[in-house]
């Protein structure tokens, strides 16, 4: 355990920010038996306040605390340039708590080394061992944000406006099998977002994606991400696990709005989790960014997809720094893969680098036998296209699961 070096631990005062009553009462009772004055805190909307007129050696800072969480905490440390030691605490996975402590560091927080929950008294004690505390000037942390809506073409008519289509309720979400390609059974689905419009049908993306402005983006974000998770209830209560993909454009992922619908609509206990596919291009152009947003989701179990995967190692030496479960090929290399020597390596090689980092590797775009066997050799763990089936309702994606099962 790294100690903090140099203020008196006598009439040192910390900041205890943890949503377990027990957890703050113990920090607090051990600190104040060795003469450290500090103040339990249960959110850290409350920590911007206690930082009002006062300047504490020490946070103490939960990783997870309930509606908020301790990036919400770093972020707020970094906007009013604390100058103090954060010690985060934490029962989560370590390697998770590792990134939020980078994260931190990010901002020019001075982080120490993780505490582990559970833990004893003694480990309390010793973050105030040794010399007295001598805290760094650091610079005022860079403030984040949100990268303006990419300008897209507009080339597949009809037109419709994307605020309209939020305010007169006419969003839809289709889902598309993701499919087990060694047991060819349905594990998972991609949640693709879709118009029904009075006039013109059922639209795809192109209909309402271009010249939509960052509010409209927004909405329909939250819009998927809130039908995501109550589709999953209905497909749970079917005797259907499976887990949902949504994708979501970068600038959406890195607004914090995100988090919020994703804190307010709790899925049930065995929920597997919720993915979020951005694009390879957008990922490489807003990579610190998006490994901060990345951490923090990852702490209420959504985890992130690199999508349209084709580019190579090039773009992969930076990727590989964000915590990503899927690695999805692009269409245009899986499809015609059992013919194209070309593709096949490309393919295989995309298998090999998601299968390197932990990842689940994704065929898109499977239209074939020929190619689902071929990706099969290859060692691609999913698939999804035409082949295995078009976006379809929730109804109709139980019938296919169930069709599985016969």
């Amino acid at each position: 355990m790294a100690s903090v070096a140099a203020v008196p631990t006598t009439g040192c005062e910390c900041v205890v920010v943890d949503d377990d009553p027990d957890i703050c009462r113990l920090i607090t009772h051990v600190l104040s038996g060795i003469g450290v004055s500090s103040l339990g805190l249960h959110s850290a909307a409350a920590l911007e306040d206690a930082l009002n007129g006062s300047h504490p050696s020490v946070i103490f800072l939960d990783v997870a605390l309930g509606r908020w969480d301790a990036i919400d905490g770093i972020r707020i440390l970094g906007q009013t340039s604390y100058r103090g030691a954060v010690q985060l605490i934490s029962g989560k996975d370590p390697e998770l708590v590792g990134a939020v402590k980078a994260i931190g560091e990010k901002h020019g927080l001075k982080m120490l080394e993780p505490l582990q929950k559970p833990f004893r008294s003694e480990h309390l004690r010793r973050i105030f061992e040794g010399p007295a505390i001598q805290v760094a000037e650091k610079a005022p942390a860079e403030q984040s944000t949100i990268p303006a809506p990419a300008k897209r073409r507009a080339d597949a008519p009809p037109q419709i406006d994307l605020e309209e289509a939020l305010a007169c309720h006419w969003l839809d979400v289709a889902y598309q099998p993701k499919v087990d390609l060694v047991r060819n059974r349905v594990i998972g689905a991609e949640g693709l977002a879709r118009v029904n419009h009075p006039h013109h049908g059922l639209l795809g993306p192109a209909s309402f994606l271009p010249g939509a402005s960052e509010a409209a983006l927004r909405g329909l974000t939250a819009f998927v991400v809130r039908k995501a998770l109550r589709d999953w209830d209905v497909l749970a209560a079917a005797g259907c696990n499976l887990k949902l993909a949504i994708n979501a454009p970068i600038q959406m992922l890195l607004d914090p709005s995100l988090t919020e619908v994703v804190r307010e609509t709790p899925a049930g206990k065995d929920w597997p989790g919720l993915i979020v596919e951005v694009t390879e291009s957008e990922a490489v152009q807003e990579l610190d960014l998006l490994f901060e947003a990345a951490t923090q989701l990852r702490i209420y179990n959504v985890s992130l997809a690199i999508d349209d995967f084709g580019s190579g190692y090039s773009s992969f030496a930076r990727l590989k720094q964000l915590p990503f479960s899927e690695l999805k090929l692009d269409r245009s290399f899986v499809q015609n893969c059992a013919n194209d020597a070309l593709n096949a390596g490309i393919c295989r090689s995309i298998v090999e680098l998601a299968s390197a980092h932990g990842a689940t590797s994704v065929a898109e775009g499977v239209e074939t036998a020929h190619d689902w066997t071929a990706l099969v050799r290859m060692g691609c763990e999913v698939g999804q296209g035409y082949y295995f089936g078009r976006p379809m309702s929730v109804g109709r994606l139980i019938g296919r699961v169930a069709a599985d099962e016969d």
